[in-house]
């Protein structure tokens, strides 16, 4: 899984464009928590930088990954083998910046569960503190016809059953049944986002292949979108 994991990313450029993201605003030394680091895809290059990197993960493999990749360039990355919505083990206000990057946000089943995650990145963070985070966009599954298919089954299934949020996706991946993915409308991310007690700061729109900004983004761009990059700060 990990190999296939860094496979995927070696291709994908919105890696490129989170990066171009990140070093925008990160751009003091301090300390930057990865919340769903994975094999280390956007932690390392911020280890090279002269970041002190803390990476979190439910995966021992992926966080050995880790490991290995600071090992052959002599970086000190700390890790942590942990559950996203638990994490209470972190002090408060002591991690300068924060990233939840490919959708980690939208991996976590639950609205509480994922509130109890932006809460416990809002309190770690120090005053000032940012994060950045990626999401999908709900609306843009308007533009595919199984797409449209699936936003009218969702509709009906959060009618039928309560566990089921608008938005919720199941799906087969890379040989993984039923992956879960929660998609959000814009309104819900900003709305989640102030709940936690974060400001927004900036949110990137992202064009259909990922790469970019969302061009005329003013024209329907919440519908759009592919999705967005939220920059936030405490």
């Amino acid at each position: 899984m990990a190999t296939e994991y860094d496979h995927y990313f070696a291709y994908n450029q919105l890696f490129e464009f989170d990066e171009q993201i990140i070093a925008c605003h990160f751009n003091k030394p301090g300390l930057v928590a990865d919340f769903g680091c994975g094999t280390g895809r956007a932690l390392i290059p911020l280890a090279r930088r002269g970041f002190r990197t803390l990476g979190i993960d439910l995966s021992d493999h992926m966080l050995r990954v880790v490991q290995e990749k600071a090992e052959i360039d002599r970086l000190n990355v700390m890790r942590l083998r942990a559950n996203l919505v638990e994490l209470d083990c972190l002090r408060d206000q002591t991690i300068d910046y924060g990233i939840c990057l490919f959708s980690t946000l939208g991996m976590i089943r639950g609205r509480q569960n994922r509130r109890q995650f932006l809460k416990h990145v809002h309190r770690v963070l120090k005053p000032g503190g940012l994060f950045v985070l990626h999401v999908h966009n709900y609306w843009f599954n308007l533009f595919d016809r199984l797409g449209r298919r699936w936003i009218v089954r969702n509709t009906i299934e959060t009618v039928m059953n309560r566990e089921i949020e608008r938005g919720d996706k199941f799906f087969d991946y890379r040989g993984v049944p039923k992956m879960f993915l929660h998609t959000f409308p814009r309104r819900e991310l900003v709305r989640e986002l102030r709940r936690a007690g974060f400001r927004i700061r900036e949110l990137v729109p992202l064009n259909l292949e990922r790469t970019r900004r969302l061009p005329h983004s003013w024209f329907f761009g919440s519908l759009r979108a592919n999705g967005w990059i939220a920059v936030v700060e405490k």
